[in-house]
């Protein structure tokens, strides 16, 4: 988001911050965390927000009728999809749904990336793209007329589920300036991850990084936490960061991402997290996880009021409204 990219019609200096974000937004890609700094991330917010009002007061709006949503999952999806899906279809607009594997699509007959997206843009506003390459969306915005938002691009990013992590934590505990959060599972190739990491180097905050050692946060984004002074540590045990952990964020370990299966039957079930785990922590404190799940959170736990995982899913389709109304010039 480099203000000398945008249109030089706007006169910045004279608008006022909120709508000078909105003006940034607008047309623009959303491929990186990077994009965003605290005030768009304010904004975002105060959107996602105003979001859940009309939600719970209305059920949808009309918001983007006439805009159309082509969802494009090269990879298998539940929650990012549906709430993209969900997000579109409250704001009133339409969705061209390829979620059920491109298998069944011109993918199969060895069509490009380039030339599927260069296909959408001739039906759609905005592709969302999730892809098992790290670049991918780059790719796709490089060669499409219409905004790309990167909904996971392989072990690189995945900005909006960064984004509705941080506002999660924010509505949870009222603050993230101050926290100490910790990072447990597959640091290695989570991207969600990397760009929570990411975002959160913005904020007074403490990191603690839980991992087997084969899953270590990659040393790239570990040195960028380095350089910004950030409290930092590194552990392998859950027991270590539990009991000061003001957000544990907890993660999948990725089968489809181990070229040796025999690694990941080795750290599979190397965390879990159990109502004895949960003794140990504070009153107040939030468990968060990307989903799915496959046994790294006990069931047990999900009755905890500090388990905070399907408000955060609920919180998804909140910040992806925001987002698809910024970009499609309609906050």
């Amino acid at each position: 988001m480099q203000l000398e990219n945008l249109n030089p019609l706007f006169n910045f200096d004279e608008m006022p911050k909120q709508e000078l974000v909105n003006s940034i937004l607008t047309g623009q890609d959303i491929l990186s965390v990077s994009q965003f700094d605290r005030d768009s991330l304010s904004y975002i917010f105060r959107r996602a927000r105003e979001m859940r009002e009309m939600v719970h007061r209305v059920g949808g709006t009309n918001l983007l009728a006439g805009r159309v949503l082509a969802c494009l999952f090269y990879e298998p999806s539940t929650r990012t999809s549906s709430s993209f899906i969900a997000a579109m279809e409250r704001l009133g607009g339409s969705v061209i749904p390829i979620t059920q594997g491109v298998q069944f699509s011109s993918v199969s007959k060895g069509e490009t990336l380039a030339d599927t997206v260069r296909t959408l843009e001739q039906y759609a506003d905005t592709i969302v793209l999730r892809h098992p390459e790290t670049g991918a969306a780059k790719l796709a915005a490089d060669y499409a007329n219409v905004p790309v938002i990167n909904a996971g691009d392989g072990a690189g990013e995945h900005p909006t589920q960064a984004l509705l992590d941080l506002f999660t934590i924010r509505e949870e505990l009222g603050q993230i300036d101050g926290l100490k959060i910790a990072m447990v599972g597959d640091l290695r190739y989570g991207r969600t991850v990397h760009s929570l990491t990411k975002l959160l180097m913005q904020y007074n905050v403490s990191l603690r990084f839980v991992s087997p050692e084969i899953l270590r946060l990659p040393m790239t984004i570990m040195n960028q936490v380095i350089d910004k002074n950030i409290p930092v540590r590194e552990t392998h045990d859950v027991a270590d960061v539990i009991e000061n952990a003001d957000v544990l964020y907890v993660t999948r370990v990725q089968k489809e991402r181990f070229s040796d299966l025999s690694q990941y039957e080795d750290v599979k079930d190397h965390y879990e997290i159990t109502t004895e785990i949960m003794a140990m922590a504070k009153k107040k404190m939030v468990v968060m996880h990307p989903l799915p799940r496959v046994g790294e959170i006990h069931y047990a736990v999900d009755n905890d009021p500090r388990a905070a995982y399907f408000r955060q899913v609920q919180n998804g389709m909140y910040i992806r409204m925001a987002l698809l109304a910024a970009v499609l010039g309609r906050a």
